[in-house]
């Protein structure tokens, strides 16, 4: 849809009769004659006679003549007038076409039919002014008076207005072109009326204009370059491709989009980036992290209906879950449910191992769905790399559960998909390819629902919310061109280039926080990942019952998480006392649940092993 589809022939009309004598004075016209003749809006007699004619005024004269007579005898064909000077060729020659056709599409052009809309006013006014008796008129001389010392001036006034009267006169209202903001009052234009249907938009170098209803429906809302872009493809459009966060690069004067919409200027519909999935914690709300204390009290305001709905004991919340899963213990091993809406699948081939996400699956070479340690990859890649061989066959080499992959297939499990697909997984955009490098769920949460930003590393395929990473990524890191990369990769390149000495554990808790936040955030974030089931992540307090009664000193990890994006520890023992604090709180609390002891167990010695090897300790009598 066009532009110019937006306003009403009426609008378009007005602007029309605003700009005719802008359009008569252009330099060097023919073309724009050219133009109205080969789209029949000019007579061929007249078109003749104006290209005869050698004086610049006789031909601006002549010009007009034939747009005024379009304006009496073409009305309804306005619209098409505006598609056809508004050609690619025409813009690059005439200045004044391009600065009009932008003002179509920033919206200020409203004020032309302000000014149109005014002039007939004015003419009505005069013509109920026309209506007047000689006599009334004769005896009005103080009206006369002004009337002559206004043609005196050059204006043309037919009549009085039928407001005047002897003594007092209508001001006429004061045309605003940019603000209609009175003196002293603050405001921005996506308030202002001029701007209730379109925004300007900018994109690195690039200029466009924005839909508000379009962008509502999550339709192509964005014009640059007379094509329409949705967001996404507006922003790599604009070649800001590795910002992956189109609220954040796409501005309306300097402000990001996402702000507006946070603040109820614009609506925006949920537009997905990729597939993605949302993972169910056990228990308890996704890790997200503030830096108030605001969210501790609404969740203490939750508890009492989340008890109600929690079990207290976490062996009963385990059954729970298992009760409408698959149909057979093996595969309960070789394939979990993420949330109910992905089934993922521990494949292996050769000695490389990974996981087959059914969401993403189409077939061989079609659709990144095994997720390494290091990338996603397709079936035929993954199968290529495990095996070291040339001559494979990916739906065999490729095992599931000690089977071939092909029994997935016959088990209708996995869904092969045709070679005549068109599905975006078969026929991917580049957009879609881009977003295929990382996870559609965060590392740390395991969310990704539709409508939520995810932060994607640039050198691995780990995907965050913003403050679910440690540190937080902040909007001005997202607001160039420049690559980011998350607190595993920055953590791996440090060690590999520094040649560590090992050291005593007793000597680490004594060192600065300050000079080893990068180690500390590592481990939190390491030990969130590997609670899949989220059940350290938030205050047990909110779905254990009782839980207050037994313990009286509580730790979780989104705590621990928030205590060092404030930087609120001193030294490394701080935090080492804090983490410990969690899994002794799980001992003491499930004394009689061996299961529930045993993943806490689990845990802190994942955390005791990699604090070992963040550190380089070397302490046999380390706990």
């Amino acid at each position: 849809m066009d532009t110019l589809d937006f306003m009403v022939a009426d609008e378009l009309l007005k602007v029309f009769r605003s700009k005719k004598t802008e359009l008569s004075c252009m330099d060097n016209p023919q073309s724009f004659l050219n133009q109205l003749r080969d789209h029949n809006f000019v007579p061929e007699e007249k078109y003749k006679k104006v290209s005869r004619m050698k004086s610049k005024e006789t031909i601006k004269r002549g010009i007009y003549e034939i747009l005024d007579l379009l304006e009496r005898n073409r009305s309804e064909d306005i619209q098409l007038f505006w598609k056809c000077v508004f050609q690619d060729v025409m813009l690059k020659q005439y200045p004044t076409l391009l600065m009009l056709y932008r003002s179509f599409l920033d919206g200020t052009v409203h004020s032309s039919t302000q000014l149109a809309q005014k002039g007939d006013e004015e003419s009505g006014d005069g013509s109920e002014g026309n209506q007047q008796s000689e006599n009334d008129k004769r005896q009005t001389s103080s009206v006369k008076n002004k009337r002559k010392s206004a043609c005196d001036d050059g204006e043309e006034q037919p009549g009085p207005s039928s407001h005047v009267t002897p003594t007092k006169k209508k001001k006429s209202s004061k045309i605003i072109y940019s603000s209609p903001l009175k003196r002293g009052e603050k405001g921005e234009i996506w308030t202002w009326p001029l701007y209730r249907f379109q925004l300007p938009v900018t994109c690195g170098n690039k200029e466009g204009t924005l839909q508000r209803e379009k962008l509502a429906k999550g339709e192509k809302c964005i014009l640059c370059e007379k094509q329409w872009f949705t967001p996404n493809e507006f922003e790599s459009f604009a070649g800001r491709v590795k910002s992956k966060n189109w609220k954040l690069s796409i501005r309306c004067k300097g402000t990001p989009l996402g702000k507006l919409i946070k603040e109820g200027h614009l609506k925006s519909a949920r537009i997905k980036k990729g597939p993605r999935g949302s993972k169910k914690s056990l228990s308890s709300p996704p890790l997200m992290i503030t830096d108030s204390d605001e969210e501790d009290e609404d969740e203490e305001n939750r508890s009492e209906d989340e008890e109600s709905q929690s079990s207290p004991d976490l062996e009963e919340q385990e059954d729970e879950d298992e009760e409408p899963q698959s149909t057979s213990d093996t595969n309960e091993d070789a394939a979990h449910h993420n949330g109910g809406t992905q089934m993922v699948f521990n494949v292996t081939c050769g000695s490389l191992t990974g996981k087959l996400y059914k969401e993403r699956f189409a077939s061989g070479d079609c659709g990144k769905s095994i997720r390494t340690e290091k990338c996603w990859m397709t079936p035929k890649d993954f199968a290529k790399e495990g095996s070291g061989q040339t001559n494979f066959l990916w739906r065999r080499d490729i095992q599931w559960d000690g089977k071939p992959l092909c029994d997935l297939i016959e088990q209708q499990l996995l869904r092969m998909h045709s070679v005549q697909c068109d599905c975006v997984r078969c026929k991917p955009d580049e957009d879609y390819l881009l977003h295929q490098q990382n996870d559609d769920e965060c590392w740390v949460c395991k969310r990704g629902e539709e409508g939520e930003d995810l932060v994607a590393c640039d050198s691995c395929p780990r995907s965050f919310h913003q403050r679910c990473h440690l540190p937080h990524v902040e909007d001005s890191q997202l607001s160039d061109d420049r690559e980011w990369e998350c607190t595993f990769c920055t953590f791996d390149i440090s060690h590999d280039c520094d040649d560590f000495e090992t050291v005593e554990k007793s000597r680490v808790m004594s060192y600065q926080m300050s000079q080893h936040a990068q180690e500390c955030h590592y481990l939190v974030l390491s030990l969130c990942s590997a609670d899949e089931e989220k059940i350290f992540a938030a205050d047990p307090r909110l779905h254990l019952k009782n839980y207050s009664s037994f313990i009286k000193n509580p730790m979780w990890l989104s705590k621990v998480a928030e205590k060092l994006q404030k930087k609120e520890y001193q030294t490394v023992g701080q935090f080492v006392s804090d983490v410990q604090l969690i899994f002794r709180n799980c001992a003491a609390f499930h004394m009689s649940d061996a299961g529930a002891r045993a993943v806490g167990e689990n845990l802190k010695q994942l955390f005791e092993r990699q604090f070992m090897t963040a550190f380089n300790v070397h302490d046999k009598h380390a706990d």
